[in-house]
């Protein structure tokens, strides 16, 4: 479960970052900062989407084999 705060915590700092860029109010020094962080948190949910999308295959794949043998 842990993960899945993570990953909400992750995505709203996200699209708090973009939100600060967008502005254009930064400077130079934080929009390079922020974009750095902004970029690993991008990373950083991706990568939990991926894990969560073979996950769901895999439950998906169980299913339908047990919906053959039924």
């Amino acid at each position: 479960m842990a993960k899945k705060i993570n990953f909400e915590k992750n995505l709203e700092n996200l699209e708090t970052i973009v939100a600060g860029l967008e502005t254009g109010e930064l400077s130079l020094d934080e929009s390079i900062n922020n974009f750095e962080e902004g970029v690993k948190l991008y990373t950083d949910c991706k990568k939990y989407l991926g894990e969560v999308e073979k996950k769901i295959t895999v439950l998906t794949e169980s299913l339908e084999e047990k919906e053959i043998d039924a």
